[in-house]
């Protein structure tokens, strides 16, 4: 998988760049990209953002792992992230360009509202109502989906550029450790996906996850953010 400019990359996502050796927008709607590693930086996002539009998949960084990343409103584009990854039935996380965005989609009471207040930007995603149709992929028919804004800038307007949100489940396979390289990730997931954003080697931990119940909290997994006995009864 070769590592390409970020001006290549743009003339494979621009229909009017496209050399004829790149395969033009197909009767799905998705384009046949070749499979590519570009560094995540701002000229590398318009080319991102043309692969999430078109219903594809890319791998991008995050302030914990590198994530695998669609469009959550595509109903296609979450059935090919839940092939895959060979997804079990878990739901799956929406990054948040802000706390406004994640309100479009979830109802955040006056203790989830504290709780992103205080940790976002940053690694807590916060389990809550979900408030407007989404694909049963993503909740599982929970009624609920995790939501978070990451505390990384750079993802927070590659996020911006694609809408406001991204999937933001691990860029693995089930069951196999996060990835915190490109290569890890293109290792794991291969010609699965269309795109890979290579931001280097991350270092955090996975995200901490809370269900907000009420006013208190439930952690469904620790991670980066340490939760209090005072942050869950404040």
């Amino acid at each position: 998988m070769p590592i390409l400019p970020p001006e290549e990359l743009e003339s494979r996502s621009d229909p009017e760049k496209t050399p004829k050796s790149i395969k033009p927008l197909c009767e799905s709607g998705t384009r046949e990209l070749d499979r590519t590693i570009v560094r995540f930086e701002r000229s590398s996002i318009d080319g991102a953002r043309s692969v999430v539009v078109h219903g594809g998949l890319i791998v991008y960084p995050t302030d914990t792992v590198y994530g695998l990343g669609c469009d959550p409103t595509n109903e296609d584009a979450v059935r090919r992230l839940a092939e895959a990854k060979m997804r079990d039935q878990r739901p799956i996380p929406i990054l948040c360009s802000s706390k406004g965005a994640a309100m479009e989609l979830v109802e955040m009471n006056h203790k989830a509202l504290e709780l992103a207040g205080r940790f976002w930007p940053g690694a807590l995603t916060i389990v809550a109502p979900l408030k407007r149709s989404l694909p049963f992929l993503l909740h599982q028919g929970t009624g609920t989906l995790g939501v978070r804004v990451p505390a990384l800038p750079l993802c927070v307007t590659l996020i911006e550029t694609c809408g406001g949100w991204l999937t933001g489940t691990s860029a693995n396979l089930s069951g196999l450790p996060s990835a915190r390289t490109a290569a890890e990730a293109a290792n794991q997931l291969g010609d699965r996906v269309d795109l890979i954003l290579d931001g280097g080697r991350l270092e955090g931990l996975e995200s901490t996850v809370v269900r907000v119940v009420d006013d208190g909290i439930q952690v469904l997994r620790m991670g980066q953010v340490g939760v209090t006995d005072e942050t869950r009864e404040r």
